[in-house]
Protein backbone atom coordinates (compact mmCIF):
# COMPACT_ATOMS: atom_id res chain seq x y z
CA UNK A 1 0.00 0.00 0.00
CA UNK A 2 1.68 3.24 -0.47
CA UNK A 3 1.77 5.56 2.39
CA UNK A 4 1.32 9.41 1.86
CA UNK A 5 1.40 11.86 4.50
CA UNK A 6 -1.14 14.82 4.18
CA UNK A 7 0.57 18.39 4.77
CA UNK A 8 -1.10 21.60 5.99
CA UNK A 9 -3.28 23.53 3.52
CA UNK A 10 -2.36 26.73 1.70
CA UNK A 11 -3.59 28.57 -0.92
CA UNK A 12 0.11 28.16 -2.61
CA UNK A 13 -0.33 24.39 -2.09
CA UNK A 14 -3.43 23.64 -2.87
CA UNK A 15 -3.97 25.94 -6.33
CA UNK A 16 -3.55 23.64 -8.67
CA UNK A 17 -6.64 21.89 -7.36
CA UNK A 18 -8.84 23.97 -6.44
CA UNK A 19 -9.70 27.55 -3.58
CA UNK A 20 -8.62 27.67 0.05
CA UNK A 21 -12.12 29.42 1.56
CA UNK A 22 -11.08 31.44 4.82
CA UNK A 23 -10.94 35.22 5.89
CA UNK A 24 -7.21 35.15 5.43
CA UNK A 25 -7.65 35.65 1.85
CA UNK A 26 -9.29 38.61 -1.18
CA UNK A 27 -10.73 41.76 -0.50
CA UNK A 28 -12.34 42.88 2.36
CA UNK A 29 -14.11 45.48 3.77
CA UNK A 30 -16.62 46.69 6.04
CA UNK A 31 -20.60 46.46 5.35
CA UNK A 32 -23.74 47.04 7.13
CA UNK A 33 -22.39 50.45 9.04
CA UNK A 34 -19.05 48.99 9.49
CA UNK A 35 -20.96 46.41 12.16
CA UNK A 36 -19.48 43.70 9.89
CA UNK A 37 -16.08 42.82 7.86
CA UNK A 38 -17.21 41.24 3.88
CA UNK A 39 -14.10 39.14 3.06
CA UNK A 40 -15.14 38.86 -0.84
CA UNK A 41 -15.08 36.73 -3.96
CA UNK A 42 -12.93 33.86 -1.94
CA UNK A 43 -13.76 30.97 -4.67
CA UNK A 44 -16.26 30.58 -7.80
CA UNK A 45 -19.15 28.11 -7.99
CA UNK A 46 -19.13 26.68 -11.44
CA UNK A 47 -22.21 25.29 -12.53
CA UNK A 48 -22.56 24.08 -16.33
CA UNK A 49 -24.42 21.92 -18.57
CA UNK A 50 -28.09 21.51 -19.35
CA UNK A 51 -30.44 23.03 -16.56
CA UNK A 52 -26.96 24.11 -14.83
CA UNK A 53 -27.72 25.97 -11.63
CA UNK A 54 -25.69 26.45 -7.89
CA UNK A 55 -27.29 25.31 -4.97
CA UNK A 56 -26.02 25.50 -1.44
CA UNK A 57 -26.87 22.33 0.57
CA UNK A 58 -25.73 20.84 4.04
CA UNK A 59 -24.24 17.82 5.13
CA UNK A 60 -23.42 16.18 9.00
CA UNK A 61 -19.82 14.02 7.89
CA UNK A 62 -18.91 11.40 10.05
CA UNK A 63 -15.42 10.76 10.78
CA UNK A 64 -13.16 7.61 8.79
CA UNK A 65 -10.92 5.64 10.47
CA UNK A 66 -7.35 6.82 9.83
CA UNK A 67 -4.81 5.93 8.54
CA UNK A 68 -7.24 6.70 5.97
CA UNK A 69 -7.68 3.34 3.13
CA UNK A 70 -8.10 5.38 -0.40
CA UNK A 71 -9.21 3.29 -3.16
CA UNK A 72 -11.74 5.69 -4.20
CA UNK A 73 -11.72 9.24 -5.58
CA UNK A 74 -14.61 11.21 -7.78
CA UNK A 75 -14.70 14.08 -9.42
CA UNK A 76 -18.12 16.38 -11.12
CA UNK A 77 -17.92 17.35 -14.56
CA UNK A 78 -19.85 19.81 -14.78
CA UNK A 79 -19.22 22.02 -11.57
CA UNK A 80 -16.90 22.91 -8.61
CA UNK A 81 -17.74 21.88 -5.53
CA UNK A 82 -16.94 23.57 -1.86
CA UNK A 83 -17.05 22.42 1.71
CA UNK A 84 -17.08 25.08 4.33
CA UNK A 85 -16.93 23.88 7.97
CA UNK A 86 -19.58 24.90 10.34
CA UNK A 87 -17.07 24.67 13.24
CA UNK A 88 -13.44 25.52 13.72
CA UNK A 89 -12.35 21.79 13.62
CA UNK A 90 -9.75 20.65 10.43
CA UNK A 91 -10.69 18.01 7.50
CA UNK A 92 -8.82 15.62 5.88
CA UNK A 93 -8.38 16.83 1.68
CA UNK A 94 -7.34 14.47 -0.65
CA UNK A 95 -7.14 15.64 -4.65
CA UNK A 96 -5.51 13.99 -7.94
CA UNK A 97 -3.76 15.60 -10.99
CA UNK A 98 -5.86 13.73 -13.92
CA UNK A 99 -3.36 11.53 -15.35
CA UNK A 100 -3.43 9.66 -18.61
CA UNK A 101 -5.18 7.03 -17.50
CA UNK A 102 -7.47 8.34 -14.65
CA UNK A 103 -6.10 10.22 -11.93
CA UNK A 104 -2.54 10.48 -10.89
CA UNK A 105 -1.31 9.92 -7.05
CA UNK A 106 -3.11 11.79 -4.65
CA UNK A 107 -1.59 14.81 -2.42
CA UNK A 108 -3.71 14.71 0.82
CA UNK A 109 -4.21 18.26 2.89
CA UNK A 110 -4.85 18.93 6.87
CA UNK A 111 -7.30 22.16 6.96
CA UNK A 112 -6.86 24.55 9.23
CA UNK A 113 -9.50 25.16 11.65
CA UNK A 114 -11.92 27.10 9.80
CA UNK A 115 -10.75 26.59 6.51
CA UNK A 116 -12.76 25.61 3.82
CA UNK A 117 -12.02 24.31 0.18
CA UNK A 118 -13.61 24.96 -3.35
CA UNK A 119 -12.22 21.82 -5.95
CA UNK A 120 -12.50 22.85 -9.45
CA UNK A 121 -14.69 21.49 -11.87
CA UNK A 122 -13.59 18.15 -12.96
CA UNK A 123 -11.14 17.78 -10.19
CA UNK A 124 -10.45 14.46 -8.92
CA UNK A 125 -10.90 14.20 -5.26
CA UNK A 126 -11.25 12.34 -2.01
CA UNK A 127 -14.75 11.93 -0.12
CA UNK A 128 -15.32 14.46 2.72
CA UNK A 129 -13.25 13.23 5.33
CA UNK A 130 -13.61 15.33 9.18
CA UNK A 131 -10.98 14.44 11.63
CA UNK A 132 -12.18 12.97 14.81
CA UNK A 133 -15.75 13.49 15.46
CA UNK A 134 -18.74 14.29 13.26
CA UNK A 135 -19.12 17.61 11.35
CA UNK A 136 -21.95 20.03 9.44
CA UNK A 137 -20.45 21.58 6.49
CA UNK A 138 -21.50 24.05 4.00
CA UNK A 139 -22.06 22.61 0.38
CA UNK A 140 -21.71 24.86 -2.63
CA UNK A 141 -22.02 22.69 -5.51
CA UNK A 142 -23.94 21.83 -8.81
CA UNK A 143 -27.31 21.22 -9.84
CA UNK A 144 -29.17 20.45 -13.31
CA UNK A 145 -29.71 17.94 -15.73
CA UNK A 146 -27.02 15.14 -16.27
CA UNK A 147 -24.70 13.01 -14.58
CA UNK A 148 -22.34 14.99 -12.24
CA UNK A 149 -20.05 12.42 -10.48
CA UNK A 150 -17.31 10.04 -11.88
CA UNK A 151 -16.07 7.38 -9.33
CA UNK A 152 -12.84 6.20 -10.05
CA UNK A 153 -11.61 2.74 -7.65
CA UNK A 154 -7.24 2.52 -7.44
CA UNK A 155 -5.98 -1.05 -8.37
CA UNK A 156 -4.25 -0.76 -5.39
CA UNK A 157 -5.47 1.46 -2.21
CA UNK A 158 -3.31 4.45 -0.97
CA UNK A 159 -2.78 4.70 3.09
CA UNK A 160 -3.67 8.34 4.01
CA UNK A 161 -1.78 9.43 7.08
CA UNK A 162 -1.74 12.81 9.38
CA UNK A 163 1.52 14.61 9.81
CA UNK A 164 1.46 13.05 13.55
CA UNK A 165 1.11 9.69 12.47
CA UNK A 166 3.83 9.56 10.06
CA UNK A 167 6.67 9.69 13.20
CA UNK A 168 5.55 5.84 14.30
Amino acid sequence: MNRIVARPLTRESFAAFGDVIDMGGGDHYPINGGKAERYHDLATAEAAGPNARVLISMVRGTPYELPLKLSMVERHPFGSQAFIPLSPRPFLVVVCHDGDEGPGEPHAFITAPGQGINYFRNLWHGVLTPLGEAQDFLIVDRGGDGSNLEEFHFSHAYEIHLPDESQQ
